[in-house]
C-alpha cells in the first residue's frame, strides 16, 4: 500500500496510465495493418520523413510507426513486439529511460525509436555494453530495418576510414559507447576534412544505460601519444620499492585509494639514486615515477585491475570483468605496473585528447536509454543527464524469489557455505549460477569447487572468446557456471529441458558490489519471462566492500555480531548493516562522479572554443577570417589586458609591449624600420602605435596571397592549435592534482579551480593568437621579397 502511494506522488501510476492508453491504440491498428501489403507497409517510412521535417514532433508519430514496426517485425523476424515493449519504446521515444527487466527483449525494443528517431535521417546511434552484444544486435535486427527502407551500419574497433565513414552515414548504428566517444576524439585531431568519420550528434538510444552513464562516466577517454620519459627507470625503481612496507616507507588509505610516501620511504630512495633531496623541483619526474611505481605495488591488483596476456597488461573493467581493449593506464603507472609483473614497458603516453562519457552523451540532440537497474539511481540520471526513469511492467508475472541475503564472519565460512548450497542444488539437477565480483575471487573459488569434485565452466575476461557458448548451456540440467559480472549484462539464459519443474536457475551472489545497481542485473539473469527461479547473496564480513567503509563503525557492528556454530552472523540484523554500508559507499562513488563532473565542465567549455576553432580550420576557405580573429584577439589583449586599466603598468608589461609594436611593425614594414631610439613613454602614444601596426597587419591578409600559402598556414594553425591543447591538457591535469590541498582555506576549491584553468586558457590562447599571427606575417612578407 505504501508502495503505492509512493507511486502515485511520483506520477509513476499516472505515466503508466498514459503508457496504457498508447498501448491500446497502437493494437487497435493491428489488424488494418496485417492486411496490407509490403509496398504498403515500406511506403509509411517516406512519409514519416516528410513529418518530421514538416515539424511533427516523434511523439506524435509513436502510434502509427510503431504499428508498421510491429507488423514488419512479424513478417521478417517472426517476432512480435508485447505491449511491455510499446511501452518501453514509447518512454525511449521521448528521449527518457526504460527500466525493464531481463528477458524483456530489449533489443526488440530499441527497433521501436530507433525508426521512428531515423526517420529524421540525421543518424540514430545504439550503443551497446560491449562489441559482442553490438554485433550481435546489429545483425539480428539488420534484416527488419532494411525492410522498412532504412540502412544499418556497425561501428567497432580496427574499422578502416572509409568502414567507418560508411558505418556514420546509415540511418542506424550500432557499436559501443567508447568507440563512438574515440571517434569523436579522432575526429578533432584529423588534418583534412574527408577523415571526418561521425557526422553531428543528433540521436542516441543508449542500451544498459546506467552502465555506460554512471559505472564508465567516472573514467576519461584518452587518446595518448609517446613522451620523452625514461622507460629505464621504471624496472630499477621497482626493485628498490618492491621491499617497501606499509606504515614503514608509505602510508596506504584504502578508502580513496591514496599512498602517502613516509620520510623513511624517501630516505631509502635518496640513498638508493645517490639524491640530496627528492623532493627538488628538478627530480619531479624522478619522484613521479617513484610515485606510480608503489602506487602499482599497493593499489594495482592482478586479476582484479588488470590480467597479465600475451606479455602485455590488459585493463579489466571491474563493472563488467571485460578486458578493456586497447585502453592502457597513463601518466606512467601503465609502466610502472609492466615493470612490476617483469612484461615489456612500452612507452610512456601523453594525452592528445580527452573526453568524458558523461560529457560525450551530453553533446547529443537527443538521448535515452534501457537497464534493468535504473531506479536506485533515478536522481543522478536527473541530474546529470535531464532523464527521467520510468518502471516498465513485465510482460509476464515475475515468479522468481529473492531469498534473504547471509552473512558470515569469515571468508572460510561463507566458502563451505556456497559450495555446500551448489552441491545440494546441483544433486537435484537445477542449474546453478555464480557470480563473483572479480577474476581472482573466480578462480579461487573454482578451486573450492574442484576440491568437492564438482564440474563448472568459468566465464571471465580470460575465457571471453567462448562466452556465447557458455552462456547458452548455463541454463541446461545439472550446469554449474562461474561468472565475473560479465554475465550480467545484456545476457539471457534461457532454461533447457525439465530445468523450470525443478525450479529454475538459482544464482548465487558472493559478494555485495560496490553499487546495488550491479546485484540487480545478476539477480535479473534468474526468472526471464515469467520464467521459475531463485537468488541468493551469501557474503562475509571479510569481502571487500567493507575494506572501504569507516573502521571505527565497522569494529563495533564486529563486537556486537553473534554467529552460530556454522559462522553465520544472526544478530544484530547483519543483512540491514551490509545494505547500509553499501548504500555508503555508492554515496561516495556519486560523490566521486560529481567531482569529475564539475572539473570537466571547466575543462570541456576550454575544449568547446578549441574544437570550433579546429573544426573551421579544416576548411581552406576559413583560415583568412580565423588568422584575422588572431590578429585582433592579439591586440585586444594589448589594448584591453594591459592598457585600459586604471594603474600604471609595470616595466615588464610596457616592455612586452614595446618588443610587440617592433616585431609587427618589422614583419608588416614596406622597408627597414630603425628602432633603435624608439621610446614611447604614456599609453596614449602605445596605443596608437599598436593600432597602426596591426592595421597594417590585418590590411595584408587582403594582399594577394596564393593558395599553396593559405594551404601553408592552414596546416600550421591546426599543428600550432593542437600542439597548446596538449599542453594545456597537462597543465589542467596538475592543476586539478592540487584542488583538494587548496580547498583548506575556506574557499570552494571548484571556484579556484575554474578561475585558475580560466587563467591558463586565456594564457594559451594568447600565445596561439601570437604565432599565428607572427607566422602568417612572416610567409607573406618572404612571397613579398620574392
Amino acid at each position: 500500500m505504501l508502495e503505492s502511494i509512493k507511486k502515485m506522488i511520483s506520477g509513476e501510476i499516472i505515466e503508466l496510465k498514459q503508457l496504457n492508453k498508447i498501448v491500446n491504440k497502437i493494437n487497435s491498428l493491428e489488424e488494418t495493418f496485417s492486411h496490407k501489403n509490403d509496398t504498403e507497409l515500406q511506403a509509411y517510412t517516406n512519409k514519416f520523413r516528410e513529418q518530421l521535417n514538416e515539424g511533427v514532433s516523434p511523439e506524435e508519430l509513436i502510434i502509427e510507426a510503431f504499428a508498421v514496426v510491429r507488423e514488419a517485425s512479424k513478417r521478417v523476424l517472426g517476432m512480435r513486439h508485447y505491449d511491455s515493449q510499446l511501452m518501453g519504446g514509447s518512454v525511449l521515444t521521448q528521449s527518457q529511460i526504460a527500466q525493464m527487466q531481463t528477458g524483456e527483449g530489449k533489443t526488440l525494443v530499441a527497433t521501436l525509436p530507433a525508426y521512428v528517431m531515423a526517420a529524421y535521417g540525421k543518424g540514430t546511434h545504439i550503443i551497446t555494453a560491449n562489441e559482442y552484444l553490438a554485433t550481435r544486435d546489429f545483425e539480428q535486427m539488420k534484416p527488419l530495418f532494411e525492410f522498412l527502407g532504412l540502412s544499418v551500419g556497425l561501428n567497432v574497433s580496427g574499422l578502416e576510414k572509409e568502414e567507418k565513414q560508411a558505418a556514420y552515414n546509415c540511418d542506424i548504428t550500432y557499436g559501443t559507447g567508447t568507440e563512438f566517444g574515440f571517434d569523436y576524439l579522432r575526429d578533432h585531431m584529423i588534418h583534412h576534412e574527408d577523415e571526418l568519420v561521425q557526422r553531428p550528434l543528433f540521436y542516441a538510444l543508449i542500451d544498459e544505460v546506467d552502465s555506460i552513464l554512471i559505472d564508465e562516466a567516472r573514467t576519461p577517454l584518452i587518446i595518448a601519444g609517446k613522451s620523452n620519459a625514461s622507460l629505464n627507470l621504471f624496472p630499477i625503481m621497482q626493485l628498490v620499492v618492491e621491499s617497501f612496507e606499509d606504515s614503514e616507507e608509505y602510508d596506504y588509505y584504502p578508502e580513496t585509494k591514496q599512498v602517502v610516501l613516509l620520510d623513511n620511504g624517501a630516505d631509502r630512495l635518496e640513498e638508493a639514486f645517490g639524491i640530496d633531496n627528492v623532493y627538488d623541483r628538478e627530480h619531479r619526474e624522478f619522484l613521479h615515477i617513484a610515485m606510480q611505481t608503489l602506487r602499482a605495488k599497493v593499489v594495482m591488483r592482478k586479476d582484479v585491475d588488470y590480467i597479465v596476456k600475451n606479455d602485455k597488461i590488459q585493463i579489466v573493467d571491474q563493472y563488467t570483468g571485460r578486458v578493456m581493449e586497447g585502453r592502457t593506464y597513463s601518466d606512467g603507472l601503465h609502466q610502472a605496473i609492466e615493470a612490476k609483473e617483469k612484461v615489456s614497458i612500452k612507452e610512456e603516453n601523453n594525452t592528445q585528447a580527452s573526453v568524458t562519457v558523461q560529457h560525450y552523451f551530453r553533446l547529443y540532440s537527443h538521448i535515452s536509454g534501457m537497464t534493468g537497474s535504473a531506479m536506485p539511481s533515478r536522481e543522478e540520471f536527473w541530474e546529470t543527464y535531464s532523464l527521467r526513469v520510468t518502471e516498465i511492467p513485465t510482460n509476464k508475472p515475475n515468479k522468481r524469489i529473492d531469498m534473504e541475503t547471509l552473512v558470515y564472519l569469515s571468508y572460510e565460512d561463507k566458502m563451505k557455505k556456497i559450495v555446500e548450497e551448489t552441491k545440494r542444488l546441483h544433486e537435484t539437477g537445477r542449474p546453478v549460477l555464480i557470480g563473483t565480483t572479480s577474476i581472482e575471487q573466480s578462480e579461487k573459488l573454482s578451486d573450492y569447487l574442484k576440491e568437492t569434485g564438482l564440474k563448472h565452466n568459468i566465464l571471465n575476461a580470460k575465457s571471453e572468446e567462448d562466452e556465447a557458448e557458455i552462456i547458452s548451456n548455463a541454463g541446461q540440467m545439472n550446469k554449474i557456471m562461474l561468472a565475473t559480472n560479465m554475465a550480467g549484462r545484456g545476457t539471457d539464459i534461457i532454461l533447457g529441458e525439465g530445468v523450470s519443474e525443478l525450479g529454475g536457475l538459482h544464482i548465487i551472489g558472493t559478494e555485495l558490489h560496490s553499487s546495488a545497481r550491479i546485484d540487480m542485473q545478476l539477480r535479473g539473469r534468474g526468472g526471464r519471462q515469467g520464467d521459475p527461479g531463485s537468488t541468493q547473496f551469501i557474503i562475509s564480513l571479510e569481502d571487500e566492500l567493507f575494506h572501504y567503509y569507516d573502521e571505527e563503525e565497522f569494529a563495533r557492528f564486529k563486537k556486537k555480531a553473534k554467529a552460530d556454530d556454522t559462522g553465520l552472523i544472526i544478530s544484530p540484523n547483519p543483512t540491514k548493516f551490509a545494505y547500509n554500508v553499501q548504500k555508503v559507499i555508492e554515496g561516495m562513488h556519486f560523490s566521486s562522479r560529481s567531482h569529475l563532473l564539475k572539473l570537466d565542465d571547466v575543462n570541456n567549455d576550454q575544449q568547446k572554443v578549441i574544437y570550433n576553432y579546429r573544426e573551421k580550420a579544416l576548411k581552406t576557405e576559413n583560415i583568412k577570417s580565423l588568422v584575422q580573429i588572431a590578429m585582433q584577439e592579439r591586440l585586444n589583449y594589448f589594448l584591453k589586458d594591459i592598457l585600459d586599466i586604471d594603474t600604471e603598468i609595470d616595466a615588464t608589461k610596457h616592455q612586452e609591449v614595446i618588443d610587440e609594436i617592433k616585431i609587427v611593425g618589422t614583419l608588416t614594414a614596406e622597408g627597414q624600420i630603425d628602432y633603435s631610439n624608439f621610446k614611447l613613454e604614456s599609453k596614449e602614444q602605445l596605443q596608437k602605435e599598436l593600432n597602426t601596426v596591426y592595421r597594417k597587419a590585418i590590411d595584408a591578409l587582403d594582399s594577394d596571397v596564393d593558395l599553396d600559402t593559405w594551404k601553408d598556414v592552414q596546416t600550421i594553425y591546426i599543428e600550432t592549435l593542437d600542439r597548446y591543447w596538449i599542453s594545456q591538457l597537462g597543465d589542467l591535469h596538475h592543476l586539478r592534482e592540487g584542488i583538494s590541498v587548496r580547498g583548506y582555506g575556506q574557499e570552494d576549491p571548484y571556484r579556484l579551480y575554474s578561475f585558475d584553468a580560466l587563467d591558463l586558457f586565456n594564457h594559451m590562447l594568447n600565445s596561439f593568437f601570437r604565432d599565428i599571427s607572427r607566422y602568417f606575417l612572416q610567409v607573406n612578407t618572404a612571397n613579398n621579397e620574392e
